[in-house]
């Protein structure tokens, strides 16, 4: 038994101890000391606020860097290869939603689990664009280069790419390309590719090819390429059929298509492509078509001084029932329009859409140019995870490489949806609207868990549960909760009515039923929610899970007030949602009665809110610190992992942080010391949080340390895992690092309010919000804030608990009290001497 009590009623009315001593020193452990973070090399990849550059094509292992170069949109994603298509770890194209299905043959079947696999397909690869001097092809990671440099620019979103490259034969070969992914014109890639020979003659090749890499195999795999032996839950699943099937093949001078259709999940896709050649001297051209790779070949005698510029242009679409002639029609149409705008145009459009999205996202640092470059490097990739991902979600690794199958987590509503939200509140709309869409699916799925309303997959793609491991998946019930978390603070910051009524309620009325169904009220009148999995997957099925309880809470309160309002609108609407979800007074009340008699549990002796009913009875994790086999979940069995007190996520730190006007600010400090030392790193959906946290109650050394490591997760492969595409949820919780942890905003009940600590590294930290139509920008230093009011209506917040108004056109500068320079004194984060926030 633990030495727990239960809380009724909110967890701030409960009295929180402070921990006798200092727990780190009481256990002895600190599991997460193992995460070091690794050196970027400054000499391949210089420090650049507004670009990611590498001045050596081998600097990175393959996978990596077809990663950090990836270009995307959120629906089209294109991974870092080469352009000539070799040395390559993953010819990764991507297509937002576009999969396979597959039967999953569980060792011991039971009823409910999840029946249909889903995996994200790789497209046909349009990339590949192949140069031979002399009958020489160019291998960039083997051949004689005097010059080389490759960059992706965040104000544009392109890849550009300049190399020298000495033949075999002593000829000088000068060759830029760049590669872009359009923000305006959704389905549209942009490629080209110039050659120049600066002083002797030389015949010239280009073999510019579709190829088909999801059924086929890639000819030039580098051995450096070739993926670790072993077991990883967190790679894709492969499949072992043919997947996408010939529907159509056409091609004719300069232009090829070719649609299929997927054998499982009958997917559709066409991919069109156009090209271009300008050229001063004789140019003759061939073209090959199957139904798995088409060419098309450019062979000229190229004189010096002169150029060979070739513009691809690449279209994809992709449908659940459209027939590929029909989808191939489509990308005719957008690859006309392109080529009449023409290069120029489609990048000058790229970088208008920058602008706007920079003028409303971005974070300044005053500190080391290395932190404003790996900044900005976390938040291009949300835009590219997510702007025109639209009537799709937004994937773990987005769509720049293959982890997780392409599936949707929570990642996206905790992580991802509080940058949208309060930076482009439209893409936050769309990521909501999808969730929507999956209603009744969700629907459908509580039906097999035995519960009412709706209860949204742990991982999927098209909206039926695709985690084969419940322990670890489906039993996380709390993504109904933070579905509907993300939902109201969207609602709050934007006070979007509309999108509340017509689609909004649904989804926290049926979460909400859900929550009722799953818990019960014991003989005392207290609500409890038994097994269950919180965000921690190394503890799993357990009773009274804080942080599934705390946001069940929030779930069922949000519910109620939701249709309150709705119902005081008095204007005939709340009658018509009352009859379609068959909805009445009764049931609101019994929310209300839930909410009000959650269990939350707190042990007495320690101080501490116990991550779940048991969690304190366990011994803690004592493994030696110096063990390398880490993630723990790859090394160990589960039941070893699971009878143990260690983290793989901050459970209990993230519910404070997320509802964190129902803590004490003794409470914070004591989760925060008793947690942090049990959390080994192994998520990285934990660091950011984690920094939040401490940032909060005065423990900037381990906020500064947290969120280091969190910012260069894909930059530095922190987690050994970055070949496998972008961790977007650690880029989106990379900006609630800054603005939430840093900057000190919080936005409980929708009322904004500040309270900075910036670090003692930095002189001061800048970024924008934008609160129900008003842009503002906020800089904050270890003395002041100023809050400048850019555009739209007056803005009302509070600033270190004082009420503020900035109206709409002005600045307002106010000083800032000891709590925002305690950053500066580093204090020791121990018992008694811990300072206060």
């Amino acid at each position: 038994m633990t030495r727990s009590h239960i809380a009724r009623g909110p967890v701030h009315d409960t009295v929180g101890q402070s921990v006798p001593g200092n727990i780190r020193t009481t256990y002895g452990v600190n599991l997460r000391s193992h995460l070091e973070v690794p050196e970027i090399n400054r000499t391949s990849h210089p420090a650049d606020p507004w670009r990611w550059v590498e001045t050596n094509p081998k600097a990175s292992p393959l996978g990596v860097s077809e990663t950090q170069f990836a270009v995307a949109n959120g629906y089209l994603g294109m991974r870092g290869n080469p352009d000539e298509g070799r040395d390559s770890a993953q010819h990764g194209t991507f297509v937002n939603g576009f999969h396979e299905t597959w039967h999953i043959q569980h060792a011991e079947d039971a009823y409910g689990l999840a029946r249909e696999g889903q995996t994200m397909v790789q497209v046909p690869d349009t990339k590949t664009i192949r140069i031979y001097v002399d009958d020489e092809p160019l291998r960039v990671g083997v051949s004689d280069l005097e010059h080389y440099e490759r960059s992706i620019d965040f104000r544009d979103g392109i890849m550009r790419r300049e190399l020298v490259w000495r033949t075999p034969a002593g000829k000088k070969v000068i060759i830029r390309t760049s590669r872009m992914v359009s923000m305006v014109e959704k389905h549209l890639a942009v490629m080209t590719y110039e050659i120049e020979l600066p002083d002797e003659p030389a015949p010239v090749v280009i073999s510019s090819q579709v190829i088909n890499r999801q059924d086929g195999e890639d000819e030039y795999r580098s051995p450096r390429a070739e993926p670790e032996e072993g077991f990883d839950p967190r790679r894709a699943d492969g499949l072992d059929h043919r997947v996408l099937e010939p529907q159509l093949t056409e091609g004719q001078r300069g232009y090829q298509v070719h649609g299929y259709r997927c054998a499982n999940s009958g997917m559709t896709i066409a991919v069109g492509v156009d090209h271009q050649l300008e050229s001063e001297d004789d140019v003759a051209m061939s073209h090959e078509i199957g139904d798995d790779s088409s060419k098309i070949v450019y062979h000229a005698h190229v004189t010096p001084g002169r150029t060979l510029t070739l513009t691809k242009l690449a279209a994809y679409h992709t449908s659940e029932i459209v027939p590929a002639h029909e989808l191939a029609d489509r990308c005719s149409r957008t690859l006309a329009r392109a080529r009449v705008r023409g290069v120029e145009d489609l990048h000058r459009t790229q970088r208008d859409w920058y602008d706007h999205f920079w003028a409303r996202a971005d974070v300044e640092v005053d500190g080391p140019v290395e932190t404003q470059q790996a900044v900005r490097f976390n938040l291009f990739q949300l835009a590219q995870a997510s702007a025109r991902a639209e009537y799709n979600g937004i994937a773990a690794k987005g769509v720049t490489g293959s982890g997780y199958s392409g599936h949707y987590f929570w990642d996206t509503e905790t992580y991802v949806l509080p940058f949208l939200t309060y930076t482009m509140p439209q893409f936050a709309r769309n990521a909501l609207r999808f969730r929507y869409s999956m209603l009744d699916k969700a629907r459908a799925r509580a039906k097999f868990l035995s519960v009412k309303g709706a209860l949204y997959p742990w991982r999927t793609i098209n909206g039926e549960e695709a985690s084969a491991y419940y322990e670890a998946g489906t039993a996380q019930y709390h993504i109904n909760a933070d579905i509907a978390h993300a939902m109201v603070k969207y609602i709050w910051a934007t006070e979007d009515q509309d999108f509340l009524i017509r689609e909004g309620v649904d989804v926290l009325v049926e979460t909400a039923r859900m929550w009722v169904s799953l818990g019960f009220f014991d003989g005392d009148g207290m609500f409890h929610i038994h097994g269950v999995t919180g965000p921690d997957e190394y503890t799993t099925v357990v009773d009274n899970n804080l942080f599934t309880n705390a946001m069940a809470r929030f779930n069922l309160l949000a519910a109620t007030i939701a249709c309150k309002r709705i119902a005081e609108l008095g204007d005939g609407r709340w009658k018509a949602i009352c009859q379609r979800l068959k909805l009445d007074d009764d049931e609101i009340s019994e929310w209300k009665r839930a909410a009000r008699n959650m269990v939350i549990a707190y042990d007495e002796v320690l101080g501490v809110h116990p991550q779940d009913q048991d969690f304190l009875a366990k011994e803690v994790w004592d493994q030696d610190l110096e063990d390398p086999r880490r993630p723990l979940l790859l090394h160990f069995h589960p039941l070893v992992i699971y009878r143990h007190q260690v983290l793989k996520q901050a459970d209990v730190v993230l519910a404070m942080f997320l509802r964190g006007d129902e803590f004490t600010e003794e409470q914070k400090r004591a989760n925060f010391e008793y947690y942090d030392p049990l959390t080994t790193g192994d998520s990285t959906l934990s660091a950011v949080v984690q920094s939040i946290i401490a940032a909060e109650i005065g423990y900037c050394d381990e906020a500064f340390e947290h969120f280091s490591k969190a910012l260069v997760v894909d930059l530095a492969d922190v987690h050994g895992n970055a070949a496998d595409g972008i961790h977007v949820a650690s880029t989106g919780g990379v900006w609630s690092a800054l603005v939430s942890g840093f900057g000190g905003m919080r936005d409980y009940g929708g009322d904004i309010s500040f309270d900075p600590r910036v670090p003692a590294e930095w002189g001061a930290l800048t970024f924008r919000l934008t609160v129900r139509g008003t842009l503002v920008k906020v800089c904050v230093t270890h003395t002041e804030i100023t809050i400048t009011n850019l555009e739209g209506g007056d803005f009302d917040c509070t600033v270190q608990g004082s009420p503020v108004q900035v109206p709409a056109g002005e600045t307002a500068v106010l000083g800032l009290d000891d709590r925002a320079r305690v950053c500066l004194s580093h204090a020791e984060p121990a018992g008694e001497q811990a300072p206060l926030p």
